[in-house]
């Protein structure tokens, strides 16, 4: 998911057709849940992890100080002006900058992570930290959590996903799905795709 909306945002970022509201939505959905996800590993998983196999401590420490190198790249993210009238060469740099870091830090998370709880961590406890980090994740942008979710991730992690929110969202899912699919659909059209929709909205006037 990380990757997807990372890649999102910086290829949106560099289009002149993407509205800004909706750029400011992905931009503070991205930065928001991404330090969510680093701060539930660093504080919760790699301490787990750490404690049933001391020898993955030096590669767990290392995965963190990337965490601590992808948080300078968010504040940066977080500071660049999204509005009409702003100039977006600081949102392309920043968006470019965070996409390149998570997808690299990927690369480097899964090879050790994935054995890792292969081996030490039940499906119990997986169930009680995902359950965990859903429950505390920010309510900025919820609804692109689920859309990418849908788009990208397996049925089962969308059943997660809906399955741990708080019940008085549950009702508000059919409607998080509706908004999440407005944002993405005008984050990913071209100009000729706007041009196309404005000529259908005057015929139709």
């Amino acid at each position: 998911m990380h990757r997807a909306a990372t890649s999102l945002l910086a290829e949106a970022a560099q289009k002149s057709a993407a509205p800004s509201a909706a750029l400011e939505e992905l931009r503070d959905f991205v930065v928001a849940a991404l330090r969510h996800h680093h701060e539930s590993e660093d504080d919760v998983l790699w301490p787990q992890l750490t404690a049933a196999d001391p020898a993955a401590a030096t590669g767990l420490a290392e995965l963190e100080a990337e965490h601590d190198a992808l948080d300078a790249s968010l504040d940066a993210l977080a500071a660049a002006p999204v509005g009409d009238d702003a100039d977006r060469v600081p949102l392309i740099s920043a968006a470019v900058a965070v996409r390149d870091l998570v997808h690299t830090h990927l690369e480097h998370e899964e090879p050790l992570l994935l054995p890792a709880l292969e081996a030490h961590m039940s499906d119990d406890a997986w169930a009680l930290f995902s359950r965990a980090v859903i429950a505390s994740a920010p309510p900025v942008g919820a609804h692109l959590n689920i859309g990418f979710f849908e788009q990208v991730g397996s049925p089962a992690e969308l059943a997660v996903v809906t399955a741990n929110l708080p019940p008085a969202a549950l009702d508000l899912v059919p409607a998080m799905r509706e908004q999440a699919e407005a944002t993405l659909r005008s984050l990913r059209a071209t100009e000729q795709d706007l041009k196309a929709t404005e000529q259908e909205r005057t015929v139709t006037a």
